[in-house]
């Protein structure tokens, strides 16, 4: 594979090109870069043109300069489509990707044909929060607010990033201070009602152990989505693409090459 920067929204943005025919873009999960996907971008390069990128702020991509929610990353990726001169494509989205996709195939007047879709692990649905979730986020507004406090704050002024740090998850603590609040816009926002406006042939690629964005996700997304289906894999996780990788290949090349868009 050769990498390819381009500039876009101002960001210098790390992405490849390969093989032939159809064009396939690839949109990876939070904090994922395009050697992830390798194994999905070598077998959809051997019967069609596959797109993948790093996203703002990963891997080899430039960093966002103020924190971004779902729209800007959106129009990122309508603005990456129309770079590349692509009138018709089909989209894959793992995880973050998937809920990017979602909201852009709900915009209207793209200038470019969106057919099929595939949501490999999508995030987009926020569930409401257990008991244990809300006492554990009431405890940290309050430690926050005390915190912050000047007198507290002079004394300790590192405490409260820390504090933020070992209430979040792993990904949020790997994260920058910009990414960390991208990361906060894109998980609060709840994209259930968009669902029933997906027009497009949706297929969806789940593990059955997925503790990321759980089995229970997709089945929602599968009732939502007019024409949509679901195969879900035994024993994997939010990373079904790795560990089933032959299996996840042949589905998606059935599904990609077979019928009408």
């Amino acid at each position: 594979m050769i990498n390819i920067n381009i500039l876009i929204k101002g960001l210098n943005i790390n992405y490849i090109k390969k093989g032939t025919g159809k064009s396939v873009l690839i949109l990876p999960g939070w904090g994922t870069t395009i050697d992830t996907y390798k194994t999905l971008i070598d077998s959809i390069s051997l019967y069609s043109c596959v797109y993948c990128l790093d996203m703002p702020g990963f891997g080899g991509s430039d960093e966002p300069q103020e924190s971004w929610n779902v729209d800007d990353f959106v129009a990122f990726v309508i603005d990456f489509i129309n770079s590349q001169n692509i009138k018709e494509l089909d989209i894959i989205g793992h995880s973050n990707g998937g809920r990017i996709i979602i909201k852009l195939v709900n915009q209207k007047n793209l200038n470019f044909k969106v057919n099929k879709l595939v949501l490999i692990g999508s995030a987009g649905i926020v569930h409401e929060k257990t008991l244990s979730q809300k006492f554990k986020i009431k405890t940290f507004k309050v430690c926050k607010k005390i915190l912050e406090f000047k007198p507290i704050n002079s004394i300790f002024p590192n405490l409260s990033e820390k504090l933020k740090n070992n209430f979040g998850s792993e990904d949020y603590r790997n994260a920058s201070p910009i990414m960390k609040q991208t990361m906060v816009k894109l998980i609060n926002e709840d994209l259930r009602n968009l669902l029933p406006n997906i027009k497009n042939p949706t297929l969806l690629i789940w593990g059955s152990n997925d503790q990321d964005t759980p089995i229970q996700d997709a089945k929602l997304m599968e009732k939502l989505i007019p024409d949509a289906g679901l195969v879900e894999v035994e024993n994997c996780s939010h990373y079904v693409f790795l560990e089933r990788a032959n299996y996840v290949n042949k589905i998606l090349r059935t599904y990609l090459e077979g019928g009408n868009s």
